[in-house]
């Protein structure tokens, strides 16, 4: 056999060699990358997007007082309550609410309401609406009157998805992802958009302030069981003051299609005033508050 014949020969089997480690790593990094992503699903790793989302979370909460915050049993506001229909006011009254959170079981947190409140109307507290987890009433000197479920119905959902009650009571809950939107300008405040999505793909789009790290907006979607169309609910907080190291929103405007539908104006809000049960009892012998 020639020489040049050996060289051909040499130089082919070189090729085949180069060829297969090529392949060799190829298929190496292929199941490398095949064994990070199953990690990262099966581990639940953070995407940057998460990440980032996270820590816009995490911030809101130690401006709004951290501990003093999620640790917080009831609170007291008092002021004066708009009601507004297709944007012309409605009505006005003095008004103190009540509010005090209860233990909910974390497996149904997305569905149940850890949470009771009293509205109450008026100089003396004539009138009020008290709302509790498994439903609520009109309360007036002729005694209670069941709410009808779509109004009850309608606070479950709003309550289950306000930005305050999330990081208060849903915070932990399985499944709830916290997704970064970038930056904007809203309300003419530079703020942080973080999708904030539950177990059921709800999802709750809030914009927190870049410098005061506080909640600014919120806004999101929800069908209306009557007429079967969205209704898009828009909530805007301002007027924060401090309180025994608790931040709230004095001012607070709810939307509901582009229209303003509800405002209060907080003259005064309260923390941990040890309310007890009977403020929240649904029955003619129910206590006013003077």
């Amino acid at each position: 056999m020639s020489g040049d014949a050996l060289t051909t020969r040499g130089v082919r089997s070189l090729t085949v060699a180069v060829r297969c480690t090529v392949c060799w790593v190829r298929a190496r990094q292929q199941a490398a990358l095949l064994v990070f992503v199953l990690f990262a699903v099966t581990t639940g790793a953070e995407t940057p997007v998460a990440t980032k989302g996270k820590k816009v979370v995490d911030d809101a909460i130690a401006a709004l007082g951290g501990d003093a915050f999620l640790q917080m049993q009831d609170r007291v506001e008092s002021g004066r309550a708009y009601s507004f229909y297709r944007d012309t006011l409605s009505g006005l009254s003095i008004a103190k609410i009540y509010t005090r959170y209860i233990t909910v079981d974390p497996t149904k947190s997305a569905h149940d309401l850890g949470v009771r409140e009293r509205q109450s109307f008026g100089k003396n507290e004539d009138s009020a609406v008290v709302l509790r987890e498994d439903g609520g009433a009109n309360i007036t000197y002729r005694g209670p009157k069941a709410l009808p479920m779509e109004d009850f119905e309608r606070y479950r959902e709003t309550t289950l998805h306000n930005i305050f009650y999330i990081l208060r009571q849903r915070l932990h809950e399985a499944g709830m992802e916290f997704e970064a939107k970038g930056s904007d300008v809203v309300d003419r405040v530079p703020v942080e958009i973080v999708d904030i999505i539950d177990a059921q793909n709800f999802v709750v789009r809030v914009y927190f302030h870049q410098v005061t790290k506080l909640p600014v907006k919120q806004s999101f979607s929800r069908l209306d069981p009557k007429t079967k169309d969205r209704d898009d609910e828009v909530t805007r907080f301002d007027r924060y003051r401090d309180n025994h190291g608790i931040q709230w929103p004095q001012q607070i405007t709810r939307e509901r299609n582009g229209e303003k539908i509800y405002q209060i104006f907080a003259e005064t809000v309260s923390f941990n005033q040890d309310l007890t049960d009977d403020l929240f009892s649904i029955n003619p012998t129910t206590p006013r508050k003077k």
